[in-house]
């Protein structure tokens, strides 16, 4: 059961990201139990711009580990020129992690 609820919170958000993902570039988010990593991706050419994961970034708990990845990402993508991105969150809830990541890239100067 919670399976296939995952499942459908994933095709829904992703749906979402499509509609916009045509003229913007992508920030995509994957979460494992003890790192997350985040990458903004060009899906016209199929690469990946700026690149930022917790496993080279160690700091305090996870949440605050998050916020430097989206600090980290939002400079990488400031030295490529990217100010513009669509937010995919994949299967994960806008909540905990996703959502500090989300917020610190924003204050680094992503607009989404």
């Amino acid at each position: 059961m919670a399976n296939q609820t995952t499942v459908r919170r994933k095709l829904r958000a992703r749906r979402k990201v499509r509609v916009a993902a045509g003229e913007r570039l992508r920030l995509s988010v994957f979460r494992s139990s003890k790192h997350i990593y985040a990458q903004i991706i060009d899906d016209a050419s199929g690469k990946t711009l700026a690149a930022a994961s917790s496993s080279a970034l160690k700091t305090g708990s996870k949440t605050d580990t998050a916020s430097a990845v989206g600090k980290a990402l939002a400079e990488a993508a400031a030295a490529k020129g990217v100010k513009q991105v669509v937010f995919d969150r994949g299967q994960y809830k806008y909540h905990g992690r996703v959502k500090a990541l989300a917020e610190a890239a924003r204050e680094g100067g992503l607009d989404f």
